[in-house]
């Protein structure tokens, strides 16, 4: 197998999609997220920076690339001579696990195309559950995704992984900051936030922090309440919506509080580190709706009672329960009616939650 011509392969996808769907994002967000792929692409640490002016010239060589792309279409991956759909993930993988690589193509938010390649670090078993650590990627887009479930695997995408917490600790939230300092006394004897003594302990910390990814996906392989056809299916019908956005959260949710996700795993083991750093990095809707954790997490700090964490994850879990109960039936009723109807009914239910659209 050519690993040199497979590379290129996924990459064209890659900038193919890239070239498609990079008008979803703001501004804001494209910027994020092309500064991402250029340290990937230099193999830079996730703190370092080039100077402005490089990174503008390569920037703009990348959009002169989408550009020429703009109406291409996805290309099959040929490998030891035969063609393969570009999303016959499980196929694909069948030939190139066995020698040591992955190869990852599913869709992201707003139902975006998303493909990589890397090296295989680790393979086990949890659960009865396949787990891939990834090591080096050697194609990937603009997308940071750490870890994902593919073909009923969960998939640790290290090298993402790595840059995907360093961003989260380096834009933390006021709010996060006391909880982010609670996890760096208990894992690595920090007293502080401060980013450049943080650099030499980000190992230590993905490693605490390891168990979240792997913990949330297989939550929400096993986790029964939320339909998964049901759920792509509103993905599909909703994308790019807030409706999206809230049955995702729903389902996050839903697979954190499972009995194999995240928070039951740091319960079971009173790992204060690991609790501190979920919490942390709780924010948007899930912050918004399900607030009662970060309520009993703060006390939880002073108190370290580990009976009131559990009591507002069964909380929280009940009240997620009970509102993908209501959002799926409103969607029951209304996809068979009107879609644009439907979505307002859904949205209407976020506003009665005091989230503003």
């Amino acid at each position: 197998m050519d690993v040199t011509r497979l590379t290129r392969q996924v990459k064209y996808n890659c900038d193919v999609s890239d070239a498609r769907h990079g008008g979803l994002y703001t501004i804001c967000g494209l910027a994020m997220r092309l500064r991402d792929l250029y340290k990937w692409d230099h193999r830079l640490a996730p703190w370092q920076e080039h100077e402005a002016g490089r990174v503008l010239e390569w920037i703009g060589r990348r959009e002169a690339l989408w550009e020429s792309l703009a109406e291409a279409e996805f290309h099959p991956l040929t490998i030891d001579g035969h063609a393969y759909e570009v999303f016959d993930s499980q196929a694909i993988n069948a030939l190139l696990v066995p020698r040591g690589l992955f190869y990852g193509a599913g869709y992201a938010h707003s139902l975006k195309p998303t493909f990589f390649l890397a090296e295989v670090d680790r393979c086990d078993t949890l659960h009865g559950r396949t787990v891939l650590r990834l090591g080096r990627e050697l194609a990937r887009d603009l997308l940071t995704l750490p870890a994902f479930s593919q073909d009923d695997q969960v998939v640790l995408r290290t090298e993402a992984a790595r840059m995907y917490l360093w961003d989260q600790i380096a834009y933390i939230s006021n709010s996060g900051r006391p909880c982010l300092a609670f996890a760096l006394t208990a894992c690595c004897g920090l007293s502080d936030t401060d980013l450049h003594g943080m650099r030499g302990h980000l190992d230590t910390i993905l490693k605490v922090f390891q168990p979240v990814y792997i913990r949330h996906e297989l939550g929400e392989l096993e986790d029964p309440v939320f339909d998964r056809d049901t759920w792509r299916r509103m993905i599909s019908d909703f994308a790019h919506t807030p409706v999206e956005l809230l049955v995702r959260t729903l389902k996050d949710v839903l697979a954190d509080t499972a009995k194999l996700g995240p928070l039951a795993y740091f319960c079971a083991r009173r790992d204060k580190a690991g609790l501190g750093f979920y919490m942390a990095f709780r924010d948007g809707l899930t912050a918004l709706l399900f607030d009662e954790l970060k309520t009993s997490f703060t006390a939880f700090m002073h108190s370290g009672d580990w009976n009131e964490i559990e009591r507002a994850i069964r909380q929280v879990r009940g009240q997620a329960v009970a509102y993908t109960g209501q959002v799926t039936a409103i969607y029951a009723v209304g996809r068979e009616q009107d879609l644009a109807d439907t979505r307002k009914a859904i949205e209407r239910t976020l506003c009665q939650r005091g989230v503003k659209l």
